[in-house]
């Protein structure tokens, strides 16, 4: 007999219906798994074999051939384990089969319990497009598999309790335990807590201006590089940046979503991500775990910082390559890695906020200390970061260590972490009216021929920013970044007009970092 049940294989972030199909025939005892399987894949045989069992079922003494079709996709991975299992019962007639479609993914142990598995939001998603009418899914992914809102998804244990949820199905009646209306209502949300995790800006003593910079750069979501001597607050300040983030809008979470569940980074339990991502991969990191790849492509940290913060601290520790692979998602937004016979994209419009030292000791600039770097050692360690991936760094901003009045005086002023927050909400949320009909929804992402319509300059501003050009030698890309960043200080005014006090204040947060003035901020 044949019997047949839809299963997925992730193709970047996004899933491909599989079929998977059981024949059983008189012959030899044994199982034969086709259809580019891996490795896993073929394993599936053992351990399906034995979960049977071990769930109180007759495992048939036939010849099973099971196929995953289409053939020429390749299959990988333990997610196939619970779609071939309840094939084969089907198969050998031992539970009956609703007549709705339906799609099944989870990974067996040898007790016969389900695992949880990756991609399973875009499982469903892909599902849903194919016309799929019910989904059978790990118990410890039925929060992510519900963020969509539909009824019929149900978290599975075990086989026994897949086996008899598809009996109920048979007999149309609800399973019990599995009415998903009012599990999808207690979905936890994913990515809370980060103010609690990162602190915010009232952790920052002094310092009004590195505020002012953290504030600039979130509402118009600006790469921004923090460069000064040990103990200045750069890390710090990096880490305050997601705390005066706005909420992701419902499309955004959705696809940040998909993204840590197509890594298999999201934790079991929960639901949609709410907060913007924020990730700081160590200096160690291959340009694989940083941009995405491997034998089955899954996406690196810069798609994980999709919607949110990528933060490099001791930039200049990271290899000069890896770092020039940031230039292309820096652009486009995405990353397409190419594989034989096949490219997959991943989304990566992230913020980039870099973090380091002015000379290889940290010295530089350090008042009562002394840097023992040589100019040639000083630009050869710039050097690393490049002029191209600098010349996308809209802000850099030099810091020096709090002085000790400033660090020990309890009275003083703090900036509310609550009332910048809703500026830069403020200031999104006029941008994204602004650009509402375009691809684009920040400042920081608007294309070099639409610069010229947004963000259009009187004779006084258009004259002032011509002499800094010229005092900094700026390149055209420079041009470009100070008059978005103008912008968005405009848009922090809620102000239509950019004004010459917008301006001027871009190009403070730019003049560093040109030609050979990297160490001249003291």
């Amino acid at each position: 007999m044949l019997a047949v049940i839809a299963s997925q294989a992730p193709l970047g972030i996004e899933g491909i219906p599989i079929q998977v199909e059981v024949d059983i025939r008189r012959g030899l005892p044994g199982i034969d798994v086709v259809g580019l399987p891996d490795g896993a894949v073929r394993e599936a045989r053992d351990r399906v074999r034995v979960a049977i069992r071990n769930s109180g079922f007759r495992f048939p003494n036939d010849r099973i051939l099971v196929n995953l079709s289409p053939a020429g996709i390749r299959k990988e991975g333990a997610s196939y384990d619970l779609a071939i299992a309840l094939a084969i019962l089907r198969a050998s007639e031992q539970i009956p089969f609703p007549e709705s479609r339906i799609m099944v993914v989870g990974e067996l142990n040898l007790r016969g319990s389900v695992l949880p598995v990756q991609g399973v939001l875009s499982a469903i998603t892909a599902g849903l497009q194919a016309g799929i009418d019910c989904f059978l899914v790990p118990q410890e992914n039925l929060a992510e598999a519900r963020i969509l809102g539909r009824e019929s998804i149900f978290g599975i244990a075990s086989l026994k309790a897949a086996a008899a949820v598809l009996r109920a199905l048979n007999r149309g009646c609800q399973p019990a335990g599995a009415r998903a209306g009012a599990a999808a209502a207690a979905v936890p949300p994913a990515g809370l807590g980060t103010a609690e995790r990162w602190g915010d800006l009232s952790d920052i003593k002094g310092q009004g201006w590195l505020k002012r910079v953290l504030e600039v750069a979130a509402a118009g979501r600006h790469h921004l590089l923090l460069f000064g001597p040990p103990g200045s607050g750069k890390t710090m300040a990096a880490r305050r940046l997601p705390s005066i983030l706005p909420p992701l809008s419902r499309e955004e979470s959705l696809l940040v979503t998909r993204i840590h569940s197509t890594a298999g980074v999201l934790p079991p339990g929960s639901g949609l991500i709410r907060k913007p991502p924020f990730r700081m991969p160590h200096h160690s990191a291959s340009a694989e775990g940083i941009i995405g790849g491997g034998k089955v492509p899954r996406p690196g940290e810069a798609s994980l910082a999709h919607e949110g913060v990528l933060f490099l601290d001791e930039a200049a520790e990271f290899s000069a390559n890896l770092l020039q692979t940031l230039r292309e998602p820096m652009e486009e937004g995405g990353i397409t890695i190419a594989r034989a016979g096949t490219s997959m994209r991943f989304p990566a419009r992230f913020q980039l906020v870099l973090a380091m030292n002015p000379c290889p000791c940290g010295n530089l600039g350090k008042k009562q200390a002394t840097c023992f770097c040589s100019t040639l050692e000083i630009s050869r360690y710039w050097r690393k970061l490049g002029g191209a991936l600098l010349d996308r760094v809209d802000i850099r901003i030099p810091l020096e260590p709090v002085r000790f009045e400033e660090m020990s005086d309890e009275g003083a002023a703090h900036q509310s972490n609550g009332a910048v927050a809703r500026r830069v909400a403020q200031a999104i949320h006029r941008q994204r009216r602004r650009y509402r009909a375009f691809s684009f929804s920040r400042n920081a992402h608007i294309p070099p021929g639409m610069i010229d319509g947004f963000c259009s300059l009187d004779p006084g501003c258009r004259r002032a920013l011509q002499d800094a050009v010229e005092q900094f030698s700026l390149s055209s890309r420079a041009f470009h970044s100070i008059l978005k960043v103008a912008r968005t200080v405009a848009d922090l005014e809620s102000s239509d007009p950019i004004r010459r006090e917008h301006l001027l204040e871009a190009v403070q947060h730019r003049r560093y970092c040109e030609g050979d003035v990297y160490w001249n901020y003291a």
